[in-house]
């Protein structure tokens, strides 16, 4: 994982792989948990006997559950050494190739897609392609927009 120094060292790094984080396991205590937390209890992600006999032969995660790990990965993938802090400014062109069934893992791979000047900052666009262990095809594909302040 690269680490920057600063906020705008970024600036100079536009187009760097970031590479891969941790695998992580998607169990189905965590996808009914998410489910709970956001009131989407659709058959296909917490009735697991009913998800078995459906179109993905298993119960799988939100899509929405995959992004929001994407913010899990991030500091795997970049980390900033003096910066007074990092936000989530927002996701641009959120795709969900393929699903994550339950007991799959995954991990995101970044890229820096690019890095401009901000008050107080750098604003980072970075591509992080979430991938599915023995998949061909990526759970989530994102541009996850973070800034850097100094």
């Amino acid at each position: 994982m690269p680490a920057f120094e600063t906020p705008a060292s970024l600036l100079d790094a536009i187009g760097a792989d970031l590479g891969a984080s941790e695998w992580i396991a998607i169990e189905q205590d965590r996808i009914q948990a998410f489910a709970d937390a956001t009131g989407d209890h659709q058959w296909i992600h917490v009735d697991v006997e009913r998800a078995k006999e459906g179109p993905f032969g298993a119960p799988i995660a939100h899509g929405f559950l995959t992004l929001s790990l994407t913010s899990l990965f991030l500091p795997e993938l970049l980390t900033v050494k003096k910066s007074s802090m990092g936000v989530n400014y927002g996701m641009n062109k959120v795709r969900f190739p393929a699903p994550v069934k339950a007991g799959k893992r995954i991990r995101g791979v970044g890229k820096l897609l690019n890095a401009e000047a901000v008050q107080g900052g750098v604003q980072a666009t970075i591509g992080i392609t979430v991938e599915i262990e023995g998949e061909s095809k990526p759970a989530c594909v994102v541009e996850f927009l973070a800034r850097f302040y100094d």
